[in-house]
């Protein structure tokens, strides 16, 4: 068969160059999050004469922004009020109207949080590398004035995406729990109508006559855990997660929405690393979905978007150095090599641990690649055991699959030679390298938030502590930049 994407890569040649990484550059860097529009041919630069001085062609000025009329400014301090509304801010801040310049720059800075995230991206985390495309709303506020449409621009602005209108509802509606004195804490011992009740605070399908197991199966699914129907002690802790900690969680993932692209590719790979699944998207619907093994909290899983180009078949593993020292080196050479794996010496005189490709393999028989700085990929694992869990974060970082061979003939389909063959490859037992028909994009994301289509929230465990630790970056950049918030951030010093 003339397989003509299929690239035959002798193992000796994989085996001599990390098949677990890219290069990566000596300082990481987030990866393009969006493709850029081809530059221009420029003219070839030519030199000033000598003797002269060569001018520096002056920046462009930024677009005149009309004088709002009077109607437009008391619009636009109303809805700069919103800002707790849309989570850019914990709680609403009192503050007097602002006028002329110092409106327009708040207006200004509003529509940027809105539609880019709050947290400037200096201040992210290097594992944070899901960067927003860069966005200037000063050109389209200044026609929304002059045409006067601050309404039909302002709604504009926001991610329109159902997950964030939803997250959007949720925060009012926990806001308002909140208000209202939050709900009780439980212990093993409470009565069942206590727990009953304090169920029924978030979800509002719960009846008087329901049967408390089926009420806490329900909660359990909304919580991502093992649907016993038993208040149990992973079951007990998830009610008990405070109301700040729930408000934290939701602000975090509407900010996360914030740094999406506005248009997402409709076939497309997506894996929620902190509920641990992937799915597969073909014109932008669900249409195959399965567990996965994500990084453990001490190997955190990064948040990125890159498009997946080939599968390795048959691939084997270069261990990470790190791995290497930390886990295998210590377990003596003889130990290592009676279990498979191969201590090849390296250019610079030191050792690397290799595991050959087979059965035994960390990789499995099948490995997705896309670019990215942080040396992660999809892979499959012959350790099956972990997808049967809840708890399944317990990778060094890349992302174990439940259904590798799947996921790869729904990649290959399109390609008359591939369709259908990959198991056939994979009983080869060569090491080769396909290339996909087409590349397919592939999100990394950390969604611990959503709302069902009934409004219902649920949530999943933040395994990184990235919920809370984003919600008090999105306090504090509010608070740094947005005149609104002064008079709390005074108060707050104060106290």
């Amino acid at each position: 068969m003339n397989r003509s994407p299929l690239i035959r890569i002798p193992l000796l040649a994989l085996l001599g160059a990390s098949t677990l990484s890219l290069a990566t550059p000596s300082v990481a860097a987030p990866p393009v999050v969006a493709p850029t529009l081809p530059t221009p041919a420029q003219p070839a630069p030519t030199s000033p004469a000598p003797g002269m001085v060569q001018a520096i062609p002056a920046a462009p000025l930024p677009a005149p922004i009309p004088p709002l009329s009077a109607a437009q400014e008391a619009w636009a301090n109303d809805w700069l009020k919103q800002g707790a509304a849309q989570g850019l801010m914990a709680r609403q801040k009192a503050s007097g109207p602002l006028s002329g310049e110092a409106l327009v720059r708040a207006v200004l800075d509003r529509a940027k949080a809105l539609s880019t995230g709050r947290v400037d991206t200096a201040d992210f985390l290097e594992v944070w590398a899901l960067r927003p495309a860069p966005f200037d709303p000063r050109p389209s506020l200044a026609r929304a004035v002059a045409e006067d449409r601050l309404a039909q621009w302002a709604n504009s602005l926001t991610p329109p995406y159902a997950g964030y209108d939803g997250l959007r509802k949720g925060l009012v509606r926990y806001e308002a729990i909140r208000d209202q004195g939050g709900w009780p804490t439980l212990t093993a011992q409470s009565a069942p109508d206590v727990v009953r009740a304090r169920i029924a605070i978030e979800d509002s399908a719960v009846t008087p006559g329901e049967k408390l197991s089926d009420i806490l199966q329900r909660a359990q699914r909304r919580y991502g855990l093992n649907p016993t129907g038993l208040l149990d002690t992973r079951t007990l802790a998830a009610l008990n997660v405070s109301m700040d900690d729930r408000i934290a969680a939701i602000m975090a993932n509407m900010e996360r929405w914030r740094w999406m692209p506005r248009n997402l590719p409709v076939n497309r790979v997506q894996v929620n690393i902190a509920a641990a699944v992937l799915t597969m998207f073909e014109g932008d619907q669900p249409i195959s979905s399965m567990r996965a093994v994500t990084g453990s909290p001490d190997n955190a899983t990064p948040m990125l978007m890159s498009n997946i180009h080939s599968i390795v078949v048959n691939p084997p593993w270069n261990v990470p150095m790190s791995i290497a020292r930390r886990e295998l080196f210590p377990k003596g050479r003889a130990t290592l090599i009676k279990q498979g794996y191969k201590i090849v010496k390296t250019p610079e005189g030191g050792e690397r641990i290799v595991q050959p490709a087979g059965p035994n393999s960390a990789l499995g028989r099948l490995k997705f690649d896309f670019a990215n700085p942080f040396a992660v990929y999809l892979h499959d694992t012959p350790s099956r055991g972990k997808f049967s869990s809840y708890d399944r974060l317990a990778s060094h970082g890349c992302i174990r699959l439940e259904k590798p061979v799947s996921l790869a003939e729904l990649m290959v389909a399109s390609d008359p030679e591939l369709n259908g063959q990959i198991q056939s490859l994979i009983d080869e037992g060569k090491t080769q390298r396909v290339s996909l028909p087409k590349e397919v994009a592939v999100y990394l994301l950390y969604w611990t938030a959503f709302a069902s289509n009934n409004g219902t929230m649920s949530f999943r465990a933040d395994p990184y502590g990235w919920d809370k630790l984003l919600a008090n970056k999105i306090e504090a950049s509010s608070r740094r930049v947005d005149p609104t918030a002064a008079p709390a951030a005074t108060i707050a010093l104060k106290d």
